[in-house]
Parts: structure tokens; sequence; C-alpha cells
């Protein structure tokens, strides 16, 4: 049987009989890693009838308090349904947002050579998330490093006023970057200085400049993966040009997203499931397993050790299929 609590509301809001709010978006549906299935169904205010087969209202998963549909008529009405009853009962807890696994990772796309003028450029899309990485050599070093013999490789990161939901304004015209741009960009200045010889440089700098496009959760993992192709494509152009004798790379380096949403351990947070996370985590790591950065945070409940293994186990689960991409675009490295 199901039970009888029961959700309502227009666009933007709605009263929900479960816990917390209803919200949806008019342009389209949203999932939710789902707990316990839920049917969304049209009411029909001028005879109050209820149709359940409504094609521009899609079933989809929801959490308790943070359920998410498509707005398709005057009213909605939502159905909690149990799990014995639900035709998802055997993959509830399984599938995610987009139809994923617990364990897996969005479409990944790079396109090399994304910006003419750019010594190394990549255009790297994970589901929705798109950065451009651009690399950019100097022939000069900071101050600090002059007449070291060493060079220096560093980061800025930026969004694009629309690249999120909502316009935000350019931090230009603010005067300033925000703590969180600084944030990023240092985190991923120091993850690429952490597998660059930056010895056999010589004394030059590489700028990586990271652009997000478009955001849907991950812009920081997804600009270190990125960036790291950007910067091996920098160095092969040093190397024909004979300014270098070998890429100065130790090892591939990429960075993924993993959080608890609704109990369940993701991999690859999208934006819906990243602001409703329990846990909140990235992880950077090498190709051969090492550990660069791990950033996490309990954003709502204090999560056990246990735990923490099993995030680093997931976290490194993705880590490899984005560092074997990383190896069939740029090669072995030297």
């Amino acid at each position: 049987m199901c039970c009888d609590s029961i959700l309502k509301g227009s666009p933007g809001r709605g009263i929900c009989g479960l816990e917390g709010t209803l919200n949806w978006s008019a342009e389209r549906a949203v999932q939710i890693s789902p707990i316990a299935p839920c049917t969304f169904v049209q009411i029909d205010e001028r005879n109050d009838q209820m149709h359940t087969a409504v094609p521009s209202v899609r079933v989809i998963a929801g959490v308790p308090g943070r359920f998410h549909c498509a707005f398709a008529g005057p009213s909605l009405i939502m159905r909690h349904i149990t799990q014995q009853e639900s035709p998802m009962s055997s993959v509830a807890g399984l599938l995610r947002v987009d139809g994923r696994r617990k364990d897996q990772l969005r479409p990944v796309k790079v396109t090399r050579n994304f910006i003419k003028h750019a010594e190394g450029s990549v255009l790297i899309e994970m589901g929705d998330t798109k950065v451009i990485c651009t690399a950019s050599i100097e022939e000069k070093v900071p101050p600090f490093l002059k007449g070291k013999g060493q060079g220096w490789v560093t980061a800025e990161y930026s969004m694009l006023p629309r690249s999120t939901h909502d316009r935000s304004p350019r931090e230009a015209v603010k005067g300033k970057q925000s703590g969180r741009t600084l944030e990023i960009q240092r985190l991923v200045g120091r993850a690429l200085r952490a597998v660059t010889d930056m010895g056999q440089m010589g004394e030059r700098s590489i700028w990586l400049d990271c652009d997000v496009i478009q955001a849907d959760g991950g812009t920081r993992t997804a600009s270190i993966t990125g960036a790291f192709i950007a910067l091996a494509d920098a160095f092969s152009s040093l190397k024909k040009k004979g300014l270098i004798k070998k890429r100065p790379l130790t090892d591939y380096l990429a960075a993924i997203s993993v959080g608890k949403v609704g109990g369940e351990i993701l991999l690859d947070l999208a934006y819906t499931e990243d602001s409703m996370a329990d846990v909140d985590m990235n992880v950077v790591m090498t190709g051969q397993g090492r550990y660069v950065e791990v950033q996490g945070t309990a954003e709502r409940t204090p999560f056990a050790k246990s735990e923490m293994d099993e995030f680093m186990a997931v976290g490194w689960s993705g880590i490899q299929i984005l560092t074997a991409l990383q190896r069939d675009l740029i090669g072995e490295l030297e």
C-alpha cells in the first residue's frame, strides 16, 4: 500500500506531506539518488482526477525532504511508494540522477587544441560541467625563483557569469576574487606542481587557466583533470622546439568528487546531489594511486573511518578511469 503522504504545489515551491519541501524546475526534471522510489502524477483541477500516465511528467526518485520533479500542469501530486510495490524495488538505492550506478562517472569528453593560441588547451566535459583549460608558457619565473634554474607551474580559475543557474557578477567588476576562487586556483596549481619536476623545466612558467563555461558540480575536479592534459601538451610543444629534453611529468593526475547522499556513497556528484550531500569530498590522486590532496567535509552528519575508507576506494575507482583516459590522449610519460 502507498502511504497517504501527499505533495502539492506550484512552480518554484510546494507543500510536503513527508519532510521538507517540493521543488521543481519548469525547464527540466532533476533526478535525485533514491532512498525510496516515488512516482509523480498530475492532478486535473477541473475534475480533481488523477492522471498517472502523463508523458511530460518524468518518473524520478527522491530523497525525503528534497524532492525534485518537472512542472507539467496547474498542480502536481506525489505519492510516496513503498519499496514492496515499486517497479524500481530491485535497484532501489542504486540508480541516481541520470540513471548512473553509485560508483559510475558521468560521461567524460575531452577536446584537445580547443583554443588556437595556447600552447596547450582542452575543453573537458563531465556530464553537464564544462571547463576550458589552457596552458600558457612564459619565459620567466616569479622573483623568488630567479637564478635558481627551475621553473614554475601555477593556475587561475574563474566561472562565466551564466555558467550557473542564476547570473553571477564578474569578479573583475567587484574588484577582487572571492575566497572560493582563490582556494580553487591554489588547489589546481599545487596539485599540478605535485607531479611536475620543475627542475627540468628551465627558468620558465606555465600558467593554467581554468574557465568554467557551464557548472553542474565538480568544477574544481574537472579543472584539475583537464589542466593536466593541457600542461602535458604545453610541455610537448617545448620538447618539439628543443627547449626541454622530455616532458617533466612524474605521473598522471586526476581529481574526482565523492559524497554521501541519503545514506549512499556516490562517485562524481552532480550539483543536485552535491547540494544535499551529508558528506562532500574531493580526491586528487596520481595514476599510481598516491594521494595529492583530499578535501572532505561533513556537511550535515559526521562520518566514520570505515566510511572514509569507502570514500577513498570509490574515489580511486574513478581516478583510474580518468588517468587511463589521460594516458590514451597524451601517451606514456617519458
